[in-house]
């Protein structure tokens, strides 16, 4: 199922629902990737993703990536290419 904001404000919704953040910021950098592989007209391919979330707690930072990665999953199948993470726990 699409979502029918931008994509910023579907990875915010997204993150928001699966994860329950204390802290998200959500950042659209395709401009620093136009020319680039997967970049496109128009943007919305590459973001930055700092996350702070209860979640995380207990889990490898491969964790915590994985579990981001399985929830855009489907941002992905729909032309998010890249994602830059930081994710932790409170208190860290």
């Amino acid at each position: 199922m699409g979502c029918i904001m931008n994509r910023k404000e579907c990875i915010e919704t997204i993150l928001t629902e699966h994860f329950r953040p204390i802290y998200l910021e959500v950042r659209d950098d395709s401009h620093s990737h136009a020319g680039h592989s997967g970049a496109r007209t128009g943007g919305e391919t590459h973001y930055e993703v700092v996350i702070k979330a209860e979640y995380f707690k207990g889990m490898s930072k491969i964790q915590r990536h994985q579990a981001i990665y399985a929830a855009l999953a489907d941002e992905f199948k729909t032309g998010l290419h890249a994602l830059a993470i930081r994710a932790d726990a409170p208190g860290e």
